[in-house]
This record gives C-alpha cells, structure tokens and sequence, in this order.
C-alpha cells in the first residue's frame, strides 16, 4: 500500500489496515518543493513509528532526478526493508542503485546486501529490457508494474479489461519467473470500483502474478480474497501432493486425484496453494 511520506498524518497508523508491505513513496506523491521535508519525514517515520511487522518499503524518486541519492540514504539510514525504483529501464540504473545502497549500509552500520531492491517498470524500453533488470542485482526480489506512466508512452487508453497490458504483464511476468524473484501488478486507481478491482485481481492472479499494489485500504480485502485460497482449494492441493507422494512409491507417474488428471508437474503448484493459505493462517500442515 502506497502513502504519502509528506505529512505524519498520513503514515503513522497505516498498519492497522494489516496490509503486507507499506510503500512510504518520496516519488510521485510528494511535491517538488516538499522533496527534502518529506524525505525527514520519512527518517523519523521509519526510526519511530512501530508497523507491527508489516514490511516498510521505500519508494525513492527516479535516477533521472536530483533527489534519488539522499532519498537512499534517509531510507537505509531509517532502516527500511527495501527500495523500490521507479522508471526503472536500464541495468545501469539498478546497479546504480545497488552501489549507493551497499555505501549507505557501510555509513549507518547495516549489514551489506540486507536492504531488498524491486524494480518498478514503467516503460517501452523498461519493458523490452525486463529480464536484464531482474537479473541485475543480487538484492532484487520483484519486479513491478506500473501501468499510468506505461499508458502515457504508448499513447494507450485504459479499458476496462486491460487489454492495452496484456503485453506488458506478460513480459513482466516471464521476466521475473525466469529470473526466479516476484512479479506485482499496477494499482486499480478507481478506488470506489469494487467490481473492476475483483475482476482485475482475479486476472492477474491468473496469470501468475504473487500480488498487487494498492492506494486505499479499502482495496485490501477484495485482493486477499482473490489470492487467499478457497477451502476447496487448499483440500484438493492436499489431496494432490499425498496422491503424487504415495504414487511415486509405487512408480505410478501419472493419476486421477478429485476427478482429474495430476503427475507430478502438479505439486509445484499444489505447494504454492499450501504456502499461500498458510500465510493467510488457513493452513497449519507439514507437505509445503
């Protein structure tokens, strides 16, 4: 969940919504003449507000910019989780990134390589060049979408089913399994639209993606719901594992577990079910 790191007000208590990261964002929701307040503001908010174990991210302005060095330097002096880098398009930024990150753990004490890095692509080239950027430094840990400045310079209009995406999160997405790291999809900007946001969760969710980035609390339950796993779900992924497991002791590879067709490709993804629904304490068993 993206705040706004200009005033206290607006970032002391979000985690009471219990979302699972906070994006304190020095970028795009800051003005230009509150850049330097807000990144004290930042500072303090990370040294003193407690999250309750919700992660604290960072999202700093872009490295074309002026203030991308200092904003490195309050986050990791702060203690935050990670950085996110937005308009990200070359591996040269990223490296960029990294090496100011290793020198601003060196100055506060932080253990070297501790500080997480996502890269936000927003872009054609940004695009085009996914898979360079998720490969580009040991600290990444996702890649991420964002889709308002990615419209802009495909002169695309936004539809309603997405279509003008499809392409890109696809790209994305491939480029971050590929690189083994997460993949997060853009935020739904019609806050009030609880209809589009479920069906748009429920697309990207489909297609692989491990979450979404929100704007609005009121966002979060209708994106968990979508990535919680159904009872159902979580029974038939049990079932598949233990059918797959027994059957291997017996050098059967292939087998019909609830009235379908499973081998042993199934139970990656059986197991990612379990991971899932125990995060969300719905699961307590031992097979993930």
């Amino acid at each position: 969940m993206f705040l706004n790191c200009q005033r206290a007000s607006l970032v002391k208590d979000a985690y009471i919504f219990k979302p699972d990261c906070v994006i304190l964002d020095l970028e795009d929701a800051v003005s230009l003449r509150e850049k330097d307040s807000a990144r004290v503001q930042l500072y303090n908010t990370l040294k003193y507000v407690d999250y309750k174990g919700v992660e604290r991210w960072v999202r700093i302005n872009a490295v074309s910019t002026e203030w991308y060095k200092e904003d490195i330097r309050a986050a990791i002096a702060g203690g935050c989780d990670g950085i996110r880098l937005p308009m990200t398009e070359t591996v040269d930024e990223v490296k960029e990134v990294d090496r100011l990150m290793t020198l601003a753990e060196e100055e506060f004490g932080v253990k070297i390589g501790s500080t997480m890095l996502m890269a936000a692509i927003e872009s054609p080239l940004g695009v085009i060049n996914a898979y360079s950027i998720c490969t580009a430094s040991n600290r990444m840990m996702g890649v991420a979408l964002s889709a308002g400045d990615f419209r802009r310079t495909m002169h695309a209009q936004t539809t309603a089913t997405g279509d003008e995406l499809f392409v890109a999160r696809s790209m994305i997405l491939m480029a971050a399994r590929a690189a083994n790291i997460m993949a997060f999809d853009t935020v739904y900007t019609d806050i009030n639209n609880d209809a589009g946001l479920l069906r748009e969760t429920e697309l990207i969710y489909n297609m692989g993606f491990d979450g979404k980035s929100i704007i609005s609390p009121r966002q979060i339950a209708t994106i968990n719901s979508v990535f919680t796993p159904s009872t159902k779900q979580i029974e038939h992924a049990i079932h598949i594992v233990e059918a797959v497991e027994e059957s291997s002791k017996s050098g059967v590879g292939v087998l019909i577990v609830d009235g379908q067709m499973v081998d042993i490709a199934h139970v990656e993804g059986a197991k990612r079910t379990l991971q899932l629904a125990k995060a969300a304490n719905k699961y307590e068993g031992d097979l993930v």
